[in-house]
């Protein structure tokens, strides 16, 4: 239940409006079970994804709309 409604919260609030309409499913399989590494390098951090769906341009903008999301009151 927790995956299905971050899912929906990614595609309501997040999701750029090209893939805005895909399914659940396919946002699971195309975003979330992308593969990648952490790396540590200095003092930068680098996350190397594996190929898949999720291009530099799409999880830029992904992270930029999650920015730009009131934070709650308290």
């Amino acid at each position: 239940m927790i995956a299905y409604n971050l899912g929906n919260l990614w595609r309501r609030l997040v999701l750029p409006s090209r893939i805005g309409n895909w399914s659940l499913t396919s946002l699971q399989q195309r975003l979330v079970k992308t593969g990648g590494r952490l790396v540590k390098h200095a003092r930068y951090y680098w996350l190397l994804l594996a190929e898949s769906h999720l291009t530099r341009r799409l999880f830029g903008a992904m992270v930029r709309r999650i920015e730009l999301l009131p934070l709650p009151a308290g």
